[in-house]
């Protein structure tokens, strides 16, 4: 099976045909094998292209450079500064719709980086997908398991291990995530999924948005596309269930949009080997537990890959291509989301309470919460509203 997988992904990367360039070296699992098949494919060195922030919880670049490195890529690489914010009207322009996802913001720049060099470009998309890479895929089955096993007192077990973990403002930092799993781990499956996918859960809109909008919104249900998908996944396996729901939701919505508007923005056109259909069949075959071993994500594809790629690429955890909104908001942004969210004309248009979003901005800058994605989001469908609706 490990040896199979090495030929898929070099015969993937083989049809793909872009001529020995990687948009967007992460230094992660995914990119860094393409570039690996890419430089056993091409007679010339591959050409990587990396972008990366300030602040190093959010930056990737270091990994990418020992890729770059070990299969001497002609790299380039470009940090992304609170300032590229002014890019967020245009951003706004070419997604065409409120887009909550802030990694639009370093996916346009690696594109418009890559376009100056060529036309075509591969990309490591899909990988998660294809091989279970989301810590939410393995928090699925544990909390499972959780659930369905019959112990005395398990709420209140629950209830009191939950307050004696601190909150904390670093999504990163694994308290912080062990505290959400287990504050949903009781809960149903889909139940689960939802509220680790959502950035604003149903209670919290509920207190953000204005009594009229409420109404209005009264038939609508935020649950039902992804309840939905769940209901066309033919599973017995949670793990399974929730990795065909995220493709159909989180991979089509968000993921793909995301990197096709970015790449047409640049005239540019990125393609991903991992989401071949015949890449994707053949993972969907595989059982979980080859994906996801114990705690280990993406078990096979490490596996195969493990006398090929380095040691520290391996075995580093997920980064994702995070924005570092939440020293930005409090910093350099600070007054530029006060002075767009809190302004007459957003709050004019009804749909939310102005005391609701002061205290999303004032909680944020004060360090009480981390609502850096909350800000991004109205602050996206404010600036939409702006420039399709405003026609600023």
């Amino acid at each position: 099976m490990k040896k199979k997988i090495v030929v898929w992904i070099k015969q993937r990367v083989k049809e793909a045909k872009a001529k020995g360039i990687i948009l967007g070296l992460s230094g992660g699992i995914d990119s860094s094998a393409v570039v690996y098949m890419m430089s056993k494919l091409s007679p010339k060195p591959v050409k990587t292209f990396s972008i990366g922030f300030n602040e190093e919880n959010y930056s990737e670049l270091k990994y990418a450079k020992v890729i770059a490195e070990r299969f001497n890529t002609e790299h380039h690489e470009y940090v992304v500064r609170p300032d590229a914010i002014e890019l967020l009207p245009k951003l706004v322009w070419h997604y065409n719709e409120p887009y909550a996802d802030s990694s639009a913001l370093p996916s346009y720049y690696v594109a418009k980086m890559t376009r100056q060099e060529v036309v075509v470009a591969l990309n490591g998309d899909g990988g998660d997908e294809d091989f279970g890479g989301y810590e939410r895929f393995m928090a699925a089955r544990y909390a499972e398991l959780i659930n369905k096993t019959p112990f005395p007192f398990k709420k209140k077990i629950i209830e009191a291990i939950l307050k004696k973990i601190p909150e904390s403002l670093d999504f990163k930092d694994f308290k912080t995530r062990f505290r959400r799993f287990l504050a949903m781990s009781s809960k149903p499956y889909r139940v689960r999924h939802y509220n680790w996918v959502t950035i604003f859960r149903d209670n919290e809109k509920e207190n953000l948005f204005s009594d009229e909008f409420i109404k209005e919104t009264a038939d609508r249900n935020s649950f039902a596309c992804l309840d939905k998908a769940f209901n066309e996944c033919g599973s017995k396996d949670v793990v399974d269930l929730v990795m065909c729901a995220d493709i159909k939701t989180n991979l089509l919505d968000d993921l793909l949009v995301k990197m096709d508007i970015a790449t047409m923005a640049n005239s540019l056109e990125g393609r991903s080997p991992f989401l071949d259909h015949k890449m994707m069949e053949f993972c969907a075959g595989m059982p979980s537990n080859m994906k996801i071993k114990g705690t280990r994500l993406k078990y096979i594809i490490k596996k195969a890959l493990s006398e090929i790629l380095p040691k520290e690429i391996l075995s580093r955890g997920k980064m994702g291509f995070g924005v570092p909104l939440d020293a930005w908001f409090r910093g350099e942004l600070k007054d530029y989301s006060y002075g767009i969210l809190m302004s007459d004309k957003c709050i004019n248009r009804g749909y939310f309470k102005k005391d609701a979003i002061n205290k999303i901005l004032y909680e944020h800058t004060a360090g009480r919460a981390n609502n850096g994605s909350r800000i991004w989001s109205l602050l996206f469908l404010e600036l939409w509203h702006r420039v399709f609706i405003d026609k600023e």
